[in-house]
């Protein structure tokens, strides 16, 4: 799983990615976070208000931060695939 946190590197964007983070650890996945900055790559996704989730290569929510257990749901929603308590990555 493929994670991108679109945003200029804002507090909510940092605030995104920790919650990406935590929520993962909850449900006991390992995913490649990456930090996407550059305006032209966010605007790429058609991404008009940061922060962004995008899930492999698929834009999740915009504009606002989730609290870890609605990200949670939403990652287990997008990759049933992966039950809760392995590790994929």
């Amino acid at each position: 799983m493929l994670i991108k946190i679109l945003g200029p590197g804002c507090a909510n964007c940092a605030a995104l990615e920790h919650a990406t983070h935590t929520a993962l650890a909850q449900l006991g996945w390992q995913a490649t976070v990456e930090h996407v900055t550059d305006y032209a790559t966010i605007a790429g996704y058609g991404v008009m208000s940061t922060p962004a989730l995008v899930v492999d290569e698929q834009v999740l929510l915009t504009g606002r931060v989730p609290q870890v257990e609605q990200l949670a749901d939403l990652l287990a929603a997008r990759a049933p695939q992966q039950p809760s308590g392995s590790a994929h990555a």
